[in-house]
């Protein structure tokens, strides 16, 4: 079934990703009309969190992040489908880093590096960075369930020398890096809700109680890897700059959560000067009331 489900979606897939982008875009345009006007797609949970967020915000104020948040949602669905095809030419020319030295910089004293980064502006075209950088790139990833489509990801990911890992397969991957003295730039998507009972940090992520992810920190800390901010800016549609910011390049000089913490006070920066950007579908906030006692 998995295969089946594959081979009739793939070429539906590729297809659009050989549309120019101004026919790619009409099509986000309508799935758009789709999603939020027809289908709801999780409206409730979307105006909830903005709400929480910015409470002293009109309706109207709320209502109007949310519709560029929809546009901008649906534009990334399909600028992931343009991956299939998309020329490392045009990749490059949309998705520009505004200070690559900071990478390099760390490549001259032979370390490799956390990346840290959040589900705001794009992330999709991130992997275009190992055409800059020496750095062999791993990503960590939850499976997709069709491993089918999973092997496709992947494969689109290894033409740039960027491989997708699971949590499970991160740290013998990284330690077995480390002892081949291989140089690995490690993305991470640290802003994410982890389970309660796993939390070892709680603090404030836009004004809420919340527990945060801590793995990445404590991976540079034991594999002694630097850690590396990247924040994205929407220039116009299909194109983004995106901007590296080191936050520790020995990690271990930092008290616990430190490093985590100014991680996510760069996530709440971005999300304050364009919240459309970021991905209010996720439930980031559902253990707000769940606080334990040692936290509060």
């Amino acid at each position: 079934m998995q295969f089946l489900a594959y081979i009739i979606i793939y070429p539906i897939l590729w297809i659009i990703s050989i549309l120019p982008f101004r026919l790619l875009y009409m099509l986000s345009d309508g799935v758009y009309v789709l999603l939020y006007y027809v289908i709801g797609y999780r409206k409730k949970v979307v105006k909830y969190n903005l709400k929480l967020v910015f409470p002293e915000k009109s309706e109207q104020e709320i209502k109007q992040i949310s519709k560029k948040f929809y546009q901008h949602f649906c534009d990334m669905m399909f600028e992931a489908i343009k991956s299939l095809t998309i020329s490392e030419s045009k990749m490059k020319k949309r998705f520009v880093f505004t200070n690559v030295e900071e990478i390099h910089n760390l490549e001259k004293i032979n370390k490799s590096i956390v990346l840290m980064s959040s589900h705001y502006g794009s992330w999709e075209w991130i992997f275009i960075l190992q055409k800059h950088i020496k750095h062999k790139g791993y990503a960590i990833y939850k499976p997709l369930k069709n491993k089918h489509f999973d092997k496709l990801v992947k494969n689109i990911r290894a033409k740039y020398n960027s491989y997708l890992i699971t949590t499970k397969e991160t740290v013998p991957i990284l330690t077995k890096a480390k002892k081949n003295n291989e140089l690995t730039i490690n993305g991470f998507l640290s802003d994410q809700s982890p389970k309660v009972s796993k939390a070892y940090h709680w603090n404030n992520f836009m004004g809420i109680k919340v527990p945060v992810h801590t793995g990445a920190e404590m991976l540079a800390k034991k594999l002694d890897m630097s850690v590396v901010f990247f924040g994205v800016k929407k220039i116009k549609r299909g194109y983004y700059q995106t901007t590296f910011k080191t936050l520790a390049v020995n990690p271990s000089e930092f008290e616990n959560y430190e490093i985590t913490d100014a991680f996510i006070k760069l996530v709440e920066q971005q999300i304050y000067e364009a919240p459309e950007y970021y991905l209010w579908t996720h439930k980031r906030w559902k253990h707000k009331n769940n606080v334990p006692e040692k936290f509060q």
